[in-house]
């Protein structure tokens, strides 16, 4: 299969700079990655892409077998860095995606050799001596909201996400988004993210790691940073002076900043 058509991968910058992937999160695409792009691409090869059922990526090619585990997913982003052929690149995923991307760097070590985790979450529901944000209950009404009427899920949820209410055209940018995302897939996706756990995976990374969080963020609270960075020896937390969960469009100058700081500091 034709990997860059099937997942609509698109790349700009210097052919023979290092590669930056930019991975993006549920409900979205690669279009939210927009406003930091030329900021990264002055230096960087820049390598964008959808998920398989995202954005403009080949529906067909979408399986619930395959996408109801973090793992095929993160299967996605390793098929991608073995299409282009890269070596030693930079996965930059936003919320559920900085998981993904350490599930990938797992599995193709020989690809990826840093990681960028932006507004990470391992696991969204709270356990005893750990806080997710959100209860049992919490995440089984989401879930079933969701199912019920996806596209009213998505009109309530998607400002509470971005969290900047006197911004509305960043919560309508995100509900415009979810809302053109198919249904059925992003039932599977919405289930296969909120209800993962990842901690285990975050003691298996052992490449350097830039962790951005938001200084409030209702989907990744603080204590979730400081436990991403706690459990991954390798890493520095850098907390963004940003409301809500998609710092790459409410602060895209801060959130670039970050990241060139840390890509320039590899080489």
């Amino acid at each position: 299969m034709d990997i860059r058509r099937r997942n609509n991968v698109t790349v700009t910058g210097p052919a023979d700079a290092p590669a930056v992937v930019l991975a993006h999160g549920f409900g979205c695409d690669q279009n939210l990655w927009r406003l930091i792009v030329p900021a990264l691409a002055e230096r960087h090869r820049v390598v964008l892409f959808d998920y398989v059922g995202s954005g403009r990526s080949d529906l067909s090619a979408w399986t619930e077998a395959r996408y109801s585990s973090l793992h095929g997913y993160a299967q996605d982003v390793a098929d991608v860095c073995t299409a282009l052929d890269l070596e030693d690149a930079v996965v930059v995923g936003h919320s559920v995606s900085a998981m993904i991307g350490a599930l990938a760097a797992d599995a193709v070590p020989e690809r990826i050799g840093a990681l960028v985790m932006v507004a990470p979450s391992p696991r969204y529901i709270d356990e005893a001596g750990y806080r997710g944000g959100f209860t049992a209950e919490d995440i089984d009404e989401l879930l079933a909201s969701l199912e019920s009427n996806y596209l009213g899920w998505s009109s309530v949820m998607a400002p509470v996400i971005m969290g900047n209410p006197g911004r509305p055209e960043l919560g309508e940018e995100l509900t415009n988004s979810f809302c053109a995302t198919d249904p059925d897939i992003a039932r599977v996706f919405a289930r296969t993210t909120f209800l993962s756990d990842c901690r285990d995976d975050l003691r298996k990374v052992t490449v350097p790691t830039l962790v951005l969080e938001c200084a409030h963020d209702a989907i990744a609270p603080r204590e979730v940073g400081a436990f991403v960075h706690a459990a991954i020896p390798t890493s520095r937390l850098v907390t963004l002076d940003a409301t809500g969960h998609c710092p790459q469009l409410s602060a895209p100058e801060a959130t670039a900043r970050e990241i060139l700081d840390f890509l320039e500091s590899r080489q």
